[in-house]
């Protein structure tokens, strides 16, 4: 006759299940990370890539106009007739859906990426409601506007509410010091909803709301460590700020990747990051930003300054450097 397992057998065999089960659970799911990671760096790359060729075919400029585009929403769902049907409709009447602008750049993109899956990440989901509202993708690859320039038009092209920025570096891959180090993209800026990295600009005596202003990247490491690491808002505005651990909750990874002017990509760790981002204090000599460092989750395309950018720093991430 066979013999039944005792109870201290079964104890032992649950206990051993549950000890390996604690040792293999962190290690399935830091592989799910490592995966989820490898693919967006592969997509960070191929958005580098398109905009590599987009710049091609555009004499070495980077998007900056903001046309009216039928039919041109990246969510179908505003690709039907009832969201197309009467002239400029989705460019401020019933909506915003068919613009093309910093909310929306993708959209330059597309001819050349044929897939608009790309500019998601599995490390961070889509802001959902706002792709069902307006067809944005918001909250995953972000452009660096400080870079690439913002252009803020009526439907006849004017300029309207100091929204022509032209970035330092001329707005095209010729004016940057350094092609392979500098970051046209990231692949999101965590514990926001954004879609891009905001510009920092300062109106000059004489200069209207339709003139053309000069624009810095936000590219300052207070702005940065607040959202990378666990520092509450009370902290971020602290001076200096104190040093945090990662937050796991936005950076599942532990980094950030990377998109390059060359085309590349590349994930940095926090600390790698922050040390390719120069201190507030390094960056502007004589005054301050007013970027909405410890604001989220909400933050505008571009902000003010005072005093005077030191481009002449060494931090060619940011398109600074000789």
């Amino acid at each position: 006759m066979k013999r039944a397992f005792t109870l201290i057998e079964l104890l032992v065999v649950i206990a051993i299940i549950a000890i390996l089960a604690a040792i293999l659970f962190p290690v399935f799911a830091q592989a799910k990370v490592a995966a989820k990671k490898a693919t967006t760096v592969s997509n960070v790359k191929q958005v580098s890539t398109a905009m590599f060729l987009y710049m091609g075919d555009y004499d070495d400029y980077y998007p900056r106009a903001r046309p009216c585009a039928m039919n041109s929403s990246l969510n179908p769902k505003f690709q039907a007739a009832s969201y197309n049907d009467t002239a400029n409709e989705g460019c401020g009447i019933g909506g915003f859906y068919n613009y093309m602008d910093v909310y929306q750049w993708q959209k330059y993109l597309m001819p050349y990426s044929k897939n608009r899956e790309l500019f998601e990440i599995p490390l961070r989901q889509k802001d959902a409601t706002i792709w069902d509202s307006g067809g944005e993708i918001r909250g995953n690859i972000a452009l660096n506007l400080g870079l690439t320039g913002i252009k803020n038009t009526t439907l006849a092209g004017a300029p309207v509410g100091f929204g022509d920025i032209v970035p330092f570096t001329g707005g095209n891959q010729s004016g940057l010091p350094n092609v392979a180090e500098a970051a046209l993209f990231v692949d999101n800026v965590p514990k926001t909803n954004t879609s891009f990295i905001p510009v920092i600009d300062q109106i000059q005596s004489g200069q209207t709301s339709t003139s053309a202003l000069t624009g810095y990247p936000v590219s300052y490491r207070e702005f940065w460590a607040f959202r990378l690491t666990k520092m509450t808002t009370a902290e971020c505005a602290m001076n200096p700020q104190p040093n945090k651990e990662v937050d796991s909750g936005f950076v599942p990874a532990a980094g950030i990747t990377v998109g390059r002017a060359d085309g590349s990509a590349k994930f940095l760790s926090v600390g790698a990051f922050l040390a390719k981002t120069p201190r507030l204090n390094e960056l502007l000599t004589g005054g301050t930003a007013n970027a909405n460092t410890c604001v989220v989750p909400n933050i505008s395309q571009g902000y003010g300054y005072t005093g005077t950018i030191n481009t002449n720093i060494n931090y060619p991430m940011w398109g600074y450097g000789q």
